[in-house]
């Protein structure tokens, strides 16, 4: 059982999203209620990763609506908002021109100290003075899990998370989607591990940027 929740609501309604004038989101409709935790899953390419960009406005929906907290953002505040509201486990993170150190990742949740101590719990708490490109797969995917768990002490009610176990070995995957599951806000999940799907309450499956839900 999920303990109280402090989570925040998300509503799509006629949303789509296009890359280059190809429609890969078509007209999602979904709600998901405060504290629910949602997998998202189907093949790739069909639109999961940018319906949780979308969110972020980090891939601009092309019509429709999507808010969270009963919030639409409009302006850049809405979004600087919103992005405070919201954690986020991205699948491909981009070392960038200036990588980050480790340390400076966890620090940028809002509450750093929160962040370190879960990175100890996930066991990269020894590798905060090392950049983020010299990380193997798991290591990044932990420190990123340890990042949103500074959030959400920060005040994020909203976790968006792009295949935040795929690097991971079987016990890690485990022990992540028992996280996961732990955690007092809504989860929208984005995944192909069995051992995330079988925690979340609700399964949904996206096809050629379609929705529909399985379980």
């Amino acid at each position: 059982m999920r303990v109280e929740t402090t989570g925040l609501p998300v509503r799509f309604a006629g949303v789509s999203c296009a890359h280059g004038g190809r429609a890969v989101v078509r007209d999602v409709d979904l709600v998901v209620e405060p504290g629910e935790l949602v997998a998202l899953t189907g093949t790739n390419g069909s639109g999961k990763t940018t319906l949780l960009r979308a969110v972020l406005g980090l891939h601009r929906a092309s019509t429709g609506v999507i808010e969270v907290g009963g919030a639409h953002a409009r302006s850049a505040a809405d979004w600087a908002q919103r992005r405070r509201e919201v954690a986020w486990i991205p699948q491909r993170q981009a070392a960038g021109r200036f990588p980050l150190l480790t340390d400076e990742l966890l620090a940028s949740s809002g509450a750093p100290e929160h962040a370190r101590a879960a990175a100890a719990q996930l066991g990269v708490d020894h590798l905060r003075d090392r950049p983020l490109h010299t990380l193997s797969g798991g290591q990044l995917q932990r420190t990123y899990l340890a990042r949103a768990m500074g959030c959400i002490e920060a005040g994020a009610g909203l976790l968006l998370a792009d295949e935040p176990t795929a690097a991971l070995d079987f016990a890690g995957q485990a022990d992540a989607a028992d996280l996961l599951a732990s955690l007092p806000v809504t989860v929208l999940v984005v995944t192909h591990d069995r051992a995330v799907v079988e925690r979340c309450e609700r399964v949904l499956e996206m096809a050629a940027g379609t929705l529909r839900e399985i379980s």
